[in-house]
């Protein structure tokens, strides 16, 4: 890459770094998940600047090889299942009781499907429009209202988020 390519891509690259890891802390509920997310979008997108700057819209570009590089990361993750004949230590619960606002709604994400997550950090959370998220996602923009309309619900239904129970 030239010089001015990759002064270009740096600028891009520090204006962008927050508002992705928001995207993949909303993803993952995970700050180094998010970071490791963000980082390796932006790797994907350095090593195909020519082809991102392109595209009309390299926001949209990006965002959707996280959205990718998210997809990815579930499928790799493999649980590996020990069985004991004895249950573990369920440990000491919480004396306090009490859980900040961004807990019960991080737990209360964490619920949802990943598609209704994602639709639901993209659209809310990062404030684009239904043709903005169905783009990123690669789907309808139907299916992004659906899938919103489902996530919400479900929020709505969450004991993490009951009514009045936030603090």
């Amino acid at each position: 890459m030239d010089a001015a390519a990759d002064t270009e891509f740096r600028d891009f690259m520090a204006t962008r770094w927050p508002g992705l890891v928001r995207l993949g802390y909303g993803l993952t509920g995970d700050r180094q998940a998010a970071e490791d997310l963000a980082q390796t979008a932006l790797a994907r997108a350095y090593a195909s600047w020519p082809r991102v700057r392109r595209a009309g819209d390299p926001d949209a570009y990006v965002r959707r090889i996280l959205l990718n590089a998210n997809r990815t990361r579930f499928r790799a993750r493999r649980v590996a299942e020990h069985l004991t004949a004895e249950l573990p230590d369920p440990g000491t619960p919480d004396p306090t009781g009490a859980r900040d606002d961004r807990s019960a709604l991080m737990a209360a994400m964490a619920g949802l499907p990943a598609g209704q997550r994602a639709v639901v950090v993209l659209r809310y959370w990062l404030d684009l429009t239904e043709p903005q998220v169905a783009a990123a996602l690669g789907c309808s923009v139907g299916n992004v209202k659906s899938q919103a309309a489902r996530g919400l619900a479900k929020l709505r239904l969450s004991p993490e988020l009951a009514e009045g129970e936030l603090r």
